[in-house]
């Protein structure tokens, strides 16, 4: 897909100021520091639209950006880190999971992990929860280009199995390369775009 315009919309900080829910959106979730900021930005073809930060934790709000005038990609806070303060960790929750229960336009959630790492339990969690919510997601492996080899193919395989996903399900990303660009955009079409089943 071609990305010919991207403006950030607005940041939210409580449900009541979630934008119209006018168009179809895909939101993206990960771990802190997963590189979720880059992969965003890399598929945007921006170098600097969605913030990257350095401080684990630093995104508060949920970030709502609209792509092409058709779309909005929605960049939800990183969880799992632990300095974060127990109060803010709550609102986070109920911010994200009311978004996420609520949210009519959500066709599908991105979940953004780190090649090099293997899955936590909070990771299986997330998965399980999206699950039970019946919410689409797609799982990017970001980092890509720090591994090689059957070193790859062996760690790829090992997600796999945690996450109970099969490698080809799963979209090996490179922010450096482009690695896994297309193929993101080709499925991402297919969610905010599904073909309705033939009569």
């Amino acid at each position: 897909m071609h990305v010919h315009s991207v403006d950030f919309l607005k940041s939210v900080y409580k449900l009541s100021q979630l934008p119209a829910a006018d168009r179809p959106e895909v939101a993206f979730a990960g771990r802190s520091n997963v590189g979720k900021s880059s992969f965003i930005n890399t598929l945007m073809s921006r170098k600097k639209m969605a913030k990257v930060s350095k401080d684990p934790g630093r995104t508060q709000s949920i970030n709502f950006y609209l792509v092409n005038d058709a779309f909005y990609f929605v960049d939800l806070p990183g969880y799992g880190y632990a300095q974060v303060p127990i109060s803010v960790r709550k609102n986070w929750r109920g911010l994200i999971e009311g978004y996420l229960t609520k949210r009519s336009t959500l066709k599908a959630v991105v979940v953004i992990f780190d090649i090099r790492r293997l899955p936590k339990e909070e990771d299986l969690s997330l998965l399980s929860w999206f699950e039970s919510h019946h919410i689409p997601y797609l799982i990017v492996l970001s980092k890509a280009d720090k591994l090689s080899g059957n070193k790859r193919r062996e760690q790829i395989s090992r997600i796999g199995q945690l996450l109970s996903v099969k490698a080809e399900d799963m979209i090996p990303f490179s922010s450096l390369s482009g690695e896994g660009k297309e193929a993101t955009w080709e499925r991402l079409d297919k969610l905010l775009y599904p073909v309705p089943p033939s009569a």
